[in-house]
């Protein structure tokens, strides 16, 4: 996952706002956490908890009961956080190149599984019983049978691959250093054709709008990229926030949301229109708020981040202040 340089004021100025949704959003308030780093965040609508991947844990919001905050596992590096039936959760750890199984009524591990080098993004396939791992440093994708804990099948792609977003049995998967969506077979286990994405640098978060079969692709310099999935082409190219990481959808309010860590501002995509996406709305959020989760429920939005003080050196990022780290909500009116 890139980890965008972050400036310490957002300065971008407002968009020309192209549509207006049918719910508007505002920041409503934050919930305090504990200290570190953090990634990919999900909720799990079954049990009413948001988990976000942290540096050396999991943090645990329960959402029902007043934002109760725990944290679970023993993680080196967390990057994606996977809720799987059975109340267990998916979780990679980054920096020893595995991927942990967690059970939820414990809170304790009860699988280890050894993938490729960083792994990354995660994605769960219901239809397969399985979940997709995106080995970022390796280019690999480890399938993974959820119920057995086992990984299945190992397939060659290209290194820096970053989120996922599944078609049918066709995986399409970003490729932040390459600017291109590639392209996996999961029926016979190999990669095709990349599509290209010119204008776009960095890619990170990936959705698929299912009903109009496109894919929109967050780019680090500002960009959303809409691709016809199945001419496999860019055909609309949306101005955005700088620093994105995530595309979150919520197929069924037919909007997308796209947290742009640098500019501190969270955009929103309406999705209604079958030959268009448009940006509806632009709520103002904080730098840093990179990465987020939708409860389908309520649809809220909730956005990990930090407060920064000034680099530590020329040319580095901005510091994290201790004590900081708190999630955004984000809410519909």
């Amino acid at each position: 996952m890139r980890l965008p340089i972050l400036p310490l004021l957002a300065l971008l100025p407002c968009a020309a706002v192209a549509a207006v949704p049918t719910q508007t959003y505002s920041l409503t308030a934050n919930i305090p956490g504990p200290e570190g780093g953090w990634d990919y965040a999900k909720v799990d609508p079954a049990d009413h908890r948001l988990y976000v991947a942290r540096s050396t844990s999991v943090t645990v919001v329960d959402l029902a009961n007043g934002n109760q905050v725990s944290s679970i596992g023993d993680i080196m590096r967390g990057h994606a956080v996977v809720p799987l039936p059975g109340k267990r959760l998916l979780v990679t750890s980054g920096n020893d190149a595995t991927v942990r199984f967690i059970d939820l009524t414990s809170g304790k591990e009860v699988a280890r599984l050894a993938v490729g080098k960083k792994p990354d993004a995660a994605i769960y396939d219901a239809s397969g019983h399985r979940a997709l791992v995106m080995n970022a440093e390796s280019g690999t994708v480890s399938i993974i049978d959820i119920d057995a804990m086992r990984v299945t099948r190992t397939i060659a792609v290209k290194p820096a691959l970053e989120y996922a977003a599944l078609a049918g049995s066709t995986l399409f998967v970003n490729d932040e250093d390459a600017n291109e969506i590639e392209t996996v077979d999961l029926a016979n286990g190999k990669a095709g054709k990349p599509i290209a994405m010119p204008g776009c640098e960095g890619p990170t978060g990936l959705a698929y709008d299912e009903p109009h079969a496109r894919l929109i692709s967050a780019c680090a310099n500002g960009k959303a990229m809409i691709v016809d999935a199945k001419a496999r082409r860019v055909v609309a190219a949306i101005d955005i926030g700088k620093g994105a990481d995530a595309v979150i959808l919520d197929p069924a309010r037919r909007l997308a949301f796209i947290p742009c860590g640098r500019d501190g501002v969270l955009d929103v995509l309406s999705l209604n229109a079958p030959g268009s996406v448009t940006l509806a709305q632009r709520v103002t959020t904080e730098i840093g708020a990179r990465t987020g989760a939708l409860d389908p429920a309520t649809g809220a939005i909730y956005l990990p981040t930090a407060r920064f003080g000034a680099p530590d050196g020329p040319g580095r990022r901005p510091t994290v202040l201790p004590g900081t780290f708190h999630i955004l909500v984000v809410q519909p009116k």
